[in-house]
């Protein structure tokens, strides 16, 4: 029996596997790893498929130093930029993706954080989204305070986004204007007041797999049921413009040993999916139960009837999770 198979048993039956487990399964076959990934995400998740679409309602001029990053002002990239959209505009979008058969929509913002007339400006966004009572309500709105999480979450948001991008070892490598104890600190501050959080990392930054390792282990720990895995797209302008990317085995060997240490989560392919020949399909059947829809912050994504008949076609049922 290999070890991906004899590690699925023991997981069926309550086991949580350890970070040398984890480790030891990047030495498993591809085909096998990704099937017995399949068949945890299937024992734990059923048929169920968690997709969901942002908006970038604030776009630029971000003061953080993230080296991936189009929006920071440390770069030079020729983004659109622009302050926070009106609120028509940002619910006239959910409208939209809720008719398309959406659950849930984040609203988006660039920045290390947002000032109070900036969360109060959204906050009347988020009541007059929650009242059409169509989609469930995210937000990504960097490192904000225990007040500002209160008032979003009394507006209407129920789950928070804050990715750690990578683990704490390597994390100083990709950014100096704010750590990963900022990061956590944020993560806690959102739960502590009831939000949900979703918050995951990229991969393709020049870590190592222990670095991935490290961090899916981290927001195992946070209790992280939505986690986003980004690949990183090499942007021009930004310090890593010129890194390789990473390949397609790569990321499905990523996904799946992140569904052996987080059986029950949305494990959510999310920004670069497009760089995939099949768009990510081969993840949605080696893993993954999640996804972000249509275009990212700054790069164009996959759209969602193209999605929509993907995961019609796998056997898949759109629901939150």
């Amino acid at each position: 029996m290999s070890y991906s198979k004899k590690l699925l048993q023991f997981i069926k039956k309550g086991y949580k596997i350890t970070k040398d487990d984890a480790l030891k399964l990047c030495d498993e076959p591809i085909d096998e790893l990704c099937n017995a990934a399949n068949e945890l995400r299937n024992y734990f998740c059923k048929n169920s498929f968690d997709i969901c679409t942002i908006i970038n309602a604030k776009s630029g001029k971000c003061s953080e130093n993230c080296k991936y990053c189009a929006q920071s002002i440390h770069y030079s990239t020729h983004i659109k930029e622009y302050p926070l959209l009106d609120i028509k505009d940002i619910v006239k979008e959910s409208e939209y993706n809720a008719s398309r058969g959406i659950l849930r929509f984040s609203v988006v913002t660039s920045g290390r954080t947002l000032s109070d007339d900036e969360v109060d400006q959204l906050c009347e966004c988020y009541r007059e989204m929650k009242a059409r009572g169509k989609i469930a309500l995210c937000a990504s709105h960097g490192l904000l305070t225990i007040e500002q999480f209160k008032k979003i979450k009394d507006a209407g948001v129920s789950r928070y986004h804050n990715n750690l991008e990578t683990s704490r070892r390597f994390f100083p490598s990709i950014c100096t204007t704010h750590t990963y104890d900022d990061k956590i600190k944020t993560i806690k501050n959102a739960q502590s007041v009831g939000l949900e959080v979703c918050s995951g990392g990229i991969i393709g930054l020049g870590e190592s797999m222990k670095d991935r390792m490290d961090m899916i282990f981290d927001l195992r720990e946070l209790g992280i049921q939505s986690i986003p895995v980004n690949v990183l797209n090499p942007i021009k302008g930004t310090p890593l413009e010129n890194l390789n990317r990473i390949s397609k085995e790569e990321i499905l060997k990523t996904v799946a040993i992140f569904r052996f240490v987080i059986p029950e989560a949305a494990i959510r392919l999310a920004g670069g999916r497009g760089l995939m020949e099949d768009k990510g399909e081969s993840a949605f059947v080696g893993g993954s139960n999640a996804a972000i829809s249509g275009d990212m912050l700054t790069t164009l994504g996959i759209s969602i009837d193209e999605d929509m008949e993907v995961l019609h076609n796998l056997g898949f049922e759109v629901k939150i999770i």
